[in-house]
Order: C-alpha cells, then structure tokens, then sequence
C-alpha cells in the first residue's frame, strides 16, 4: 500500500515497517524463500495486520517493482528513442547506482530472473514501444533490437557490480553508451525505412 501522507501516524509506521523488512528479506533471501510468517516476526507485526494492506506477498512485491520503474520513466520522460539511447542509458546507470541493495539484488541476481523481466518489459513498453521509428520496422526486427537493448544494459551493470564497481561510475557509463550506442546506430542505419 503505497503511502499519501494523509494516513494515521501508527498506519504510516506499519507500512513503513512492512516495506523495509520486506527490503531487507529481498537482501538476504531468494523471493521464494521469504513468508508472510516471517516477514511479520521481523517487522513485529501480526499477520492480520499484514493481511490489512497486502492480499500476498506478490502484492508488495508488485509495488516495489511499481516505484522503481516509474521512478525511472520520470528520469528519461522527456528523451526520444533512439537519439537519446546514450542519455537513456546514462540515466540507468546513474538511477541503479542511486538505488542500493534491494535494487541490486533484484537487477542482478539470477533468481530474481522473472521479476527483473517484467521490470524491464515494463519500461521497454513505456519508452521503446512509443518510439515512431521502431513501429516503422516489422515485428521480428523490433524484438531482436529490444532484446539486445535489454541484455546488453542489464549485463554491462551486473557485470559491473560483480566486479565490485572497480569501475568509476563515469567511466563504466561512457563505456556501456560506447558498446550500446555503436549497436544501435549500426542497426538503426542499416535498417533506416525508405
């Protein structure tokens, strides 16, 4: 249950609660392993207290996610694909940078595999679906450049953090926009609609 503000202090702080031992679970745990037992025990709730604000667990899951992806549409609301892939990109780096462990987690680790997807086909159909000059290409084209766009990013930030972000920040943006961007301009070029 995301919160407004306008909610009673004591259901602030039981949510807040709820969120934040959920986050910590995330770090320690694969998603399956985590209960609504447990999640309770830790947050020093019931769980009909739980059960108030959430119906199942992949419902705070599913908000969790549900931030997280509008906090980045936000960031690249205003860029047009695909001439600004290199801001695009720029601002994945700098947002996962910002976001810490439970973010970490879910973009790396490969149990967290299936909710990654659906974060990432979330903000693909938010941005690159949009795109005019995608719609213009024939369907299995428009899947072979969106796959490579995803895996690319995805694995050039997860490699950078299994590799302990020896890396400055800068430096590992410049280079994924060199490695993304010559893919992209390449297809885009070859592919250019009559």
């Amino acid at each position: 249950m995301l919160i407004n503000g306008t909610e009673d202090l004591r259901v602030q702080k039981t949510i807040d609660a709820i969120q934040k031992t959920f986050e910590d679970m995330i770090c320690e745990m694969d998603y399956e392993k985590i209960t609504v037992k447990e999640l309770c025990e830790r947050a020093r709730i019931n769980k009909k207290t739980f059960y108030r604000y959430y119906s199942v667990l992949d419902d705070l899951l599913a908000e969790l996610q549900g931030v997280m992806i509008e906090e980045y549409l936000e960031r690249i609301k205003n860029y047009r694909i695909p001439e600004d892939l290199d801001k695009i990109n720029r601002e994945f780096f700098l947002y996962s940078a910002e976001k810490g462990s439970v973010y970490e987690k879910i973009t790396c680790s490969g149990n967290y595999g299936y909710i990654r997807s659906r974060m990432i086909s979330n903000v693909m159909n938010s941005t690159w679906k949009s795109s005019a000059w995608l719609q213009l290409l024939e369907p299995p084209k428009q899947n072979i450049l969106l796959h490579f766009i995803q895996t690319s990013t995805v694995e050039m930030y997860s490699q950078w953090v299994a590799d302990g972000k020896k890396i400055p920040l800068e430096e590992m943006i410049k280079i994924s926009n060199q490695l993304l961007c010559a893919g992209v301009n390449g297809f885009v070029e070859c592919n250019a609609p009559i």
